[in-house]
């Protein structure tokens, strides 16, 4: 008996459509803001055979936007809660969720084959690479989303029709150069990075986890990287000390105090800038009392006083170490990771960032600020959310009609108005999408690198190989290289014994700039028959003829290159590089959001 919901879907997308959607079956990678939304869009919109795949457990901070969420659920498998929560809107939906990461091996190119097509709602670049490299060389294609804050992006990637994800450059993090973060900060974001990437990691965490600090070769920064190590020891000292009656006053007093006037007496650093101020335990304990508070805004974005920031200092640093101490007594090398969700962190960020503020004369920032900067995110809007997760369907419907290359790419721009651009052609240049595909078995405990090189690379175009020349060819496994000509140490070594494993994919590439390769590895099936260790399954395409027609996109992207300037370009949008409004959408809001300066 048809439903009331499914007889209106097929009024709205007529039989046909309506029974290409009935008969699919979609992959969802990532269950959060958006992955949320298009859940529920899907089981709504007729889709009834669903795979969703996400990695983490359900936090309080989702609950404002993920709306399949409430509180009973946190700390529960985001994917298994989806999946139960959206039954509920279409119970003949048959959905299958799983808590896993979509980059383990047991998820191959064969597994993603099984899909007419995948939606991505994920949160970061790299397993966004991942997927779109996946679902190209399976053939699947592939509907990409995005939002941040009020912008949001959805577009459609298939292999030889449209640009991948890789076709454009995307920008890298910032990072901060060493002398600037340890020495001469001159803006908020400096003092943030330092209590954040520095302190918090020297005193509870990994000592050698300074991501955000990078290093060069100048004299200046390479004088810093050696005071560097020597505070470390000085800080690993009192790292030791954690949990004493003195242990705040002896972290205070190193940083606010001792380390300040050692830059104080190099007094050519001070020339041109303003000199630092050191501060003083004894003098701001006597002080606070008489001190002032502040009393006007929301509890966390107040701007704290320099009372406030000290008071908080102390009590942040002793709850830290309290927690600390205490994960050492069930696991001895026990460490505190930061997370811009943790109360305890958060404080002790925010009021360490504040406190060397005010020692280099920096404006200081509310909690909210800092954990904004700190966690370098846009706040989510739900909304946005729920407009790109709409779209994604319009996209979804659009590939089952067999329309991709004329499916508009669509953009959600400040103002809430929705902007179209045509797809671009696969950039000629991209080594992702421009690649050549195969699958080779194989046994992973026998077959060497010099089977793979011998009966896949070197094999020629007329008995199904690639037909490359061996002194020119380089074999990656991600950015590992594994072989070249002067690095063959590993050629007769097993797949096993180089850890590669199934689901690897080998990226092949030549010096003379022809297309690359890319070979699936995969395992044999343990009762199948073979005469082998190794059998390509499918023979490897020949190269493509260079296409001289390059797109629009691609003509700016080489101007740029070239050296004309991008900043007028970036005050409108520019879609091909993935830019609305000065603001570059690569993830949902789960997570760490990359922001241009």
């Amino acid at each position: 008996m048809t439903s009331n919901r499914e007889s209106y879907n097929i009024r709205v997308l007529g039989k046909d459509l309506y029974a290409q959607v009935a008969n699919s079956k979609v992959l969802l990678v990532g269950a959060g803001g958006i992955g949320c939304e298009l859940l529920k869009n899907l089981v709504m919109s007729g889709f009834k055979d669903i795979v969703v795949i996400d990695l983490d457990t359900i936090d309080i901070s989702n609950l404002n936007r993920q709306f399949l969420f409430q509180r009973q659920h946190v700390k529960k498998a985001k994917a298994h809660v989806a999946k139960e929560s959206a039954k509920r809107f279409n119970p003949s939906a048959k959905i299958e969720s799983i808590q896993g990461n979509i980059k383990d091996s047991q998820y191959s190119i064969q597994w993603f084959k099984q899909f007419t097509m995948v939606l991505n709602a994920l949160d970061n670049l790299d397993a966004r690479r991942h997927v779109n490299a996946m679902c190209l060389a399976a053939d699947v294609s592939l509907v990409e989303s995005g939002t941040q804050g009020y912008l949001g992006q959805a577009y459609i990637i298939k292999k030889g029709e449209t640009e991948c994800f890789d076709c454009q450059p995307k920008p890298t993090p910032t990072t901060y150069p060493v002398c600037t973060i340890r020495s001469t900060p001159s803006a908020p974001i400096h003092c943030i990075v330092w209590a954040k990437s520095f302190l918090f990691s020297q005193l509870f965490g990994n000592s050698e986890d300074e991501e955000a600090l990078e290093a060069d070769t100048s004299e200046e920064n390479a004088k810093e990287l050696e005071a560097l190590s020597r505070e470390t020891a000085e800080l690993k000292l009192i790292k030791d000390a954690v949990g004493s009656a003195d242990y705040a006053k002896m972290v205070f007093d190193k940083v606010y105090k001792s380390d300040i006037e050692r830059l104080l007496s190099m007094k050519s650093m001070w020339k041109n800038r303003a000199a630092p101020t050191p501060l003083d335990y004894d003098t701001l304990e006597s002080e606070a009392a008489a001190a002032e508070t502040s009393t006007q805004g929301l509890v966390d974005q107040k701007v704290w006083t320099l009372k406030e920031n000290f008071e908080m200092f102390k009590d942040s640093a002793i709850r830290l170490a309290t927690r600390y101490l205490n994960e050492r007594l069930t696991q001895s090398d026990a460490i505190l990771s930061f997370d811009k969700d943790d109360e305890d962190a958060m404080d002790f960020v925010t009021a360490t960032s504040n406190l060397r503020a005010y020692v280099f004369g920096i404006p200081t920032k509310s909690l909210f600020d800092v954990k904004s900067m700190a966690g370098n995110i846009i706040p989510a809007i739900a909304t946005t959310n729920a407009v790109i997760a709409g779209i994604v369907i319009m996209k979804a419907y659009g590939i089952l009609r067999g329309d991709i290359k004329n499916n508009n790419r669509t953009y959600l721009t400040s103002g809430s108005r929705l902007v179209q651009e045509a797809n671009g052609n696969p950039n000629p240049n991209c080594n992702v999408c421009r690649s050549r595909t195969a699958t080779v078995k194989v046994d992973f405990d026998t077959a060497t690198l010099r089977d793979i090189i011998q009966k896949v690379i070197l094999l020629p175009q007329e008995q199904g190989g690639a037909g490359m020349v061996e002194d020119e060819v380089a074999i990656l496994d991600g950015s590992r290289m594994i072989y070249d000509v002067d690095f063959d140490e590993s050629v007769e070594s097993t797949l096993k014994e180089i850890s590669l494993k199934p689901g690897t994919i080998l990226r092949v590439t030549q010096d003379d700039g022809s297309e690359d390769v890319d070979l699936v590895l995969e395992a044999f099936d343990t009762n199948e028959d073979r005469d082998d260790n190794l059998q390509l399954m499918n023979a490897i395409p020949k190269p493509v003829e260079a296409n001289n027609e390059t797109d629009e996109r691609k003509r700016k992207l080489d101007e740029k290159e070239d050296g004309e300037s991008s900043q007028k370009s970036l005050k409108k949008v520019k879609v091909a590089h993935q830019v609305v409004d000065d603001v570059v959408i690569l993830e949902d809001e789960d997570e760490d959001i990359v922001l241009l300066d």
